[in-house]
């Protein structure tokens, strides 16, 4: 059974960065695309970032030019690298991929 482990959450200032980290269990990470979700108090999960096996990468709207996903292979860990932080980016972050989601990391950006 493949387990996601999050890491990195906390509190942030405006204008901050913060970087979370999900490392994966097992030998097949390599194989597959991982995503980072969000989840803010009263609001739908939305998704923030995905990457390919490739290193393909995509991201959502509200987070594009600030967050930049990647991965490390040899690590079996994807990261979200967050900069330039707003109060709105406040969410539960979930890390998601080989049909199993992380526990979630609380990242709160308030002044």
């Amino acid at each position: 059974q493949v387990q996601l482990v999050e890491s990195g959450g906390g509190l942030a200032q405006p204008g901050g960065s913060l970087r979370l980290s999900c490392a994966a269990s097992g030998n097949i990470f390599r194989f597959y695309t991982m995503f980072w979700y969000r989840q803010a108090p009263g609001k739908q999960r939305e998704l923030v970032a995905v990457i390919s096996s490739a290193g393909s990468t995509n991201y959502a709207d509200s987070v594009k030019g600030r967050f930049t996903i990647s991965r490390d292979n040899a690590k079996n860990t994807v990261y979200l690298q967050m900069n330039s932080l707003k109060p709105e980016d406040t969410a539960v972050y979930y890390c998601n991929g080989m049909s199993v989601w992380g526990q979630g990391t609380q990242v709160t950006v308030s002044s």
